[in-house]
């Protein structure tokens, strides 16, 4: 085998394969160059966002996309059914922005669940607005929940969002639970300065209501461009902060291609336990493991988070193409997918586009 390093990350190819070539395969699975498969769609709705947080975008928000340029529901459906039956889409995530915003979300996720071979079809979102629609969600086939909580301390989630709303987010997570999402599962990002107290609350809170914690390292995705490596807590920073607290060893199951690394937690003797993930994206990248294509809320295709490149999908749509046609141009945009994602590198370019207008 020959080892293919840029930057941290690196992606084994067998030492016969003479490298980058040809075209994309136009039937089979949705794979790339390096013999990698995405199954898990993330589409995003809107890149409309009711929070502020500071790892994100500016206080006074982001100039957002014009209503024109997104995606209607119609189009959004063909392009799932498109994904699933010709490209084998085993997995669609909706997010955003925050996609409760999307007045037509549970007419998309109706869209993914008749479809067959059905996908597993979850949501990631801030939890405003949860309460209201956890159960129509629910009913149209949404399977599960990931609901983004840096803290449980108001004030810190106030200073991190910018906006006082931390009930409302808490009232959604008991609305998903009692809707019967299972797990549900809270993403963190901690703040560099409160986080190392936080995730222990966090964790706390977790364990005693039944989601499943998952800490993300911090990544340079924010619109200032202001991330800097230095002044971000790192997966181990995590670990080093919860080991007073609680017992942690390594979840025995295989992870796959699944982002977080998993620790067992034990609080003691009659005391809550369960899980918490560590998704070390920068520390510790899985690249080489990644399954993931994504959409944008105007119809591009990104074959990576960090992609400096798109391809247009809505164009072909509003101009006529057909299915053959788009499948084609789906293929070629995945199979042109980089080894990784290049944080590490010295001549890393940050996206243009921020974390909120490429999707989660």
């Amino acid at each position: 085998m020959t080892v293919i390093a840029l930057g941290v990350p690196t992606v084994r190819r067998p030492a016969d394969d003479p490298g980058v070539h040809g075209p994309a395969p136009a039937t089979g699975p949705l794979v790339d160059t390096y013999g990698r498969v995405a199954t898990d769609l993330r589409v995003s709705l809107t890149d409309r966002c009711n929070l502020r947080c500071n790892y994100c975008m500016p206080a006074e928000g982001l100039d957002w996309l014009p209503r024109e340029d997104l995606l209607q529901p119609d189009e959004l459906a063909r392009l799932l059914r498109i994904a699933v039956t010709r490209l084998g889409i085993t997995s669609v995530r909706f997010t955003g922005g925050e996609p409760l915003l999307a007045r037509h979300l549970e007419d998309v996720v109706a869209a993914a669940a008749v479809l067959r071979p059905r996908p597993e079809i979850s949501l990631t979102t801030n939890g405003l607005g949860l309460e209201r629609r956890a159960a129509a969600l629910a009913r149209a086939g949404l399977d599960r929940v990931n609901v983004s909580l840096d803290t449980v301390d108001r004030d810190h989630f106030a200073a991190i969002t910018r906006r006082d709303r931390l009930p409302d987010v808490l009232t959604g997570l008991a609305a998903a639970k009692a809707a019967g999402f299972e797990p549900v599962k809270v993403n963190a990002v901690l703040d560099p300065v409160t986080g190392r107290h936080d995730v222990v609350e966090l964790l706390r809170f977790c364990l005693e209501h039944g989601y499943q914690l998952r800490v993300i390292e911090q990544m340079p995705l924010d619109a200032g461009h202001q991330w800097r490596r230095g002044a971000s807590l790192s997966g181990e920073d995590v670990l080093a902060a919860l080991r007073p607290h609680f017992r942690l060893r390594p979840d025995p199951a295989p992870r796959g291609s699944a982002p977080a690394e998993l620790w067992l937690v034990d609080t003691g003797p009659g005391g809550p336990s369960g899980k918490v993930g560590i998704i070390a994206s920068v520390s510790h990248p899985f690249c080489g493991d990644c399954d993931r294509t994504r959409l944008t809320a105007d119809g591009q295709i990104r074959s990576c988070l960090f992609a400096t490149e798109e391809t247009d999908l809505r164009g072909l749509l509003r101009t006529g193409a057909d299915d053959d046609a788009i499948e084609a141009t789906w293929r070629a945009a995945m199979w042109g997918k980089p080894a990784g994602h290049g944080i590490n590198d010295p001549d890393f370019i940050q996206p243009a586009r921020p974390m909120s207008a490429i999707g989660g």
